[in-house]
């Protein structure tokens, strides 16, 4: 059968078009279909590059015999994370607070009006270790819609209040009102608690790329002198250099994985994401600003021009993402296929003589480093300059023959906010690598977001094809597309850029303002009913990409150093309050506003 999705804009929705489920888009029509039916919704949330949302996929959705029982008994909802970040936010809220843990695949069980009963992430099709299957939890969550249907409502009604609690005050009685230096130094003496000397990064496995914390870290250093900070420094460069050392890193074609499920960066989850490749190629850019690092320059080139090559759309924008699993030699699809070698693959490719140095160089065995005795790249050793002649000639042999592989599946989806990174990443990098070609793509993406997605003056989250969605942009989709084109005013001096990041911010000060100098994630005038009924999402800790708050915050600082506005520095200090009292307890959950105090503390130059 072919169900609602296939005429969705978003690629992971599409994903599911062909499934025995009668899957609804999130929207009026689902709850009203649930209301009518008097069942309840099962929502189901990831998104297109997520591997465990592929395994569940196959082993349920795609299931004649479970679709058919969700069919009868639900109404079934899929929703696009990386489009809907205001959903997921708060069912993954209430995940959460139900298990101890989120993730994706996500899934909710709901009554008609939205309200959560029922949470999880992946369930097996049968029971694994004390996990129930998915077909089990099915049939138990409609029994009990049947016959304890007080008992299911009333857990909604308790989940929905605590969702709709106000939150916490977070800022201490005695937290600082403007920038204070003490508070990067008492997060600094924190952060150390967790770093990881040999092979850097924070804590243990799984282990994300740092983006945010290392730009901070270079800023500190750059603000107080070499000499004032050189833990700050040795744990910026200890990471940088053991992520683009290690299997995070593309050796071959450029670009991060999503992050290492290991503590020492050798085997990722393979996932691309346009938003940690952004951040990490400006952050890399500061290293070598910094210190004029090799390494930090050849990450540079190699990471831009794997963005431009593998992301770049028809029109001109950046796809979110490249998936993790392709299919391997024999047509099964496996996590990481594309990028994982044999020593009998590098025989075939190179012949004997240069197999050899590369299975040493790039630490390729026999017993392997992955799943069946293939090993992902890596690049521990420094290349001589006599040597780097043949690693070239190597590496560009071994990409043409990868290049015959089953590529992964992209989605080509542009996301405001991503894209907004981008901007930002492209004209620095070219700015200072004198790289033109980097700020003419950083143009070009700027001006396809401002005339596809800003519709009466709004943005919208996503396009596809030149088509905008109707997903309202979220705050983080407004504060990175501004700080990218004040970078890209910056490089180029042209003030359309200068004009329309105003305009965006001024939109941010006026629609998303909480009151208290913070931000909700979402607009006053465009917050989701079902979402507002539960709980307005606000999130001041980084994620995967920095909050939507102290992003904003960074907007407006620069916003206000460029045009001398004190109502944008005040509202940026305002905005940071909150983030100073995260940041001396957790910094890793502060990095962003971190890194914008180092700058408010530090400018404007």
């Amino acid at each position: 059968m072919t169900n609602r999705l296939a005429t969705s804009t978003s690629p992971y929705l599409q994903q599911h078009a062909g499934n025995p489920v009668d899957w609804y888009e999130w929207g009026e029509e689902a709850f009203a279909a649930a209301r009518e039916r008097d069942v309840p919704l099962l929502i189901s949330v990831g998104y297109s590059a997520c591997h465990w949302c592929h395994v569940m996929a196959h082993e349920s959705f795609e299931d004649e015999a479970t679709g058919a029982f969700m069919n009868e008994h639900f109404v079934n909802v899929k929703v696009d994370r990386e489009e809907r970040p205001d959903v997921d936010a708060v069912y993954m809220t209430a995940t959460q607070a139900m298990t101890g843990q989120g993730g994706w695949p996500m899934t909710v069980l709901a009554t008609p009006d939205g309200e959560p009963f029922f949470c999880g992430t992946y369930f097996p099709p049968r029971p694994v270790q004390g996990m129930p299957s998915f077909p089990q939890v099915l049939a138990s969550v409609a029994a009990a819609w049947r016959t304890r249907r007080e008992e299911v409502l009333g857990s909604a009604r308790t989940i929905r209040d605590a969702l709709a609690s106000p939150r916490p005050q977070a800022l201490p009685e005695d937290g600082p009102a403007t920038a204070d230096p003490e508070v990067p130094a008492r997060a600094l003496a924190e952060l150390a608690r967790s770093f990881d000397p040999t092979a850097g990064g924070f804590g243990g496995a799984p282990k994300f790329p740092p983006s945010m914390v290392c730009e901070w870290l270079l800023r500190h250093v750059a603000r107080v002198g070499r000499d004032a900070a050189p833990e700050a420094l040795t744990m910026a460069e200890r990471t940088l250099g053991q992520m683009a050392r290690g299997g995070l890193r593309d050796q071959l074609g450029g670009g991060f994985a999503r992050y290492s499920v290991d503590a020492q960066w050798v085997v990722p989850h393979f996932e691309k994401m346009l938003y940690d490749n952004a951040l990490l190629l400006r952050v890399y850019t500061h290293w070598w600003r910094l210190t004029g690092d090799r390494l930090a320059h050849d990450v540079v080139t190699s990471t831009a021009e794997w963005m431009l090559r593998e992301l770049r759309t028809a029109d001109g924008g950046m796809a979110s993402a490249l998936d993790a699993d392709s299919l391997d030699a024999q047509g099964v699809a496996r996590e990481g296929a594309f990028y994982v070698w044999s020593p009998e693959q590098l025989r075939d490719v190179l012949g004997p003589e240069d197999a050899a140095w590369a299975a040493d160089l790039l630490e390729v065995t026999g017993a392997g480093t992955f799943e069946h005795g293939l090993s992902v790249l890596q690049m521990h050793l420094d290349l001589t300059d006599d040597e780097r002649p043949r690693w070239v000639s190597v590496r560009d042999r071994l990409l043409a023959s990868r290049e015959g592989r089953a590529r992964p599946a992209r989605d080509d989806k542009v996301v405001a906010g991503w894209n907004g990174m981008a901007v930002a990443a492209l004209a620095e990098a070219g700015a200072l690598l004198e790289v033109r070609h980097w700020v003419d793509a950083a143009t070009e993406v700027a001006g396809l977001v401002l005339r596809v997605h800003l519709k009466d003056g709004r943005l919208r989250r996503t396009s596809r094809d030149g088509v905008v969605g109707t997903a309202p942009g979220v705050l983080e989709d407004y504060a990175h597309m501004a700080d990218g084109l004040l970078a890209l005013f910056q490089v180029t001096g042209e003030d359309r850029w200068l004009t329309a990041a105003g305009d965006l911010l001024e939109t941010v000060l006026t629609r998303f303002g909480d009151g208290a100098g913070g931000f909700y994630d979402t607009a006053e005038d465009q917050t989701d009913p079902v979402v507002a009924g539960l709980r307005r999402p606000r999130e001041i800790g980084d994620g995967p990409t920095p909050a939507g708050q102290p992003a904003a915050a960074g907007a407006l600082l620069t916003y206000a150093a460029l045009t001398g506005s004190t109502r944008h520095r005040e509202a940026a200090q305002q905005a940071l309050r909150e983030p100073w009292s995260v940041a001396v307890r957790v910094p890793r959950a502060a990095g962003w506003a971190l890194a914008v105090t180092e700058a408010m503390l530090d400018g404007p130059r």
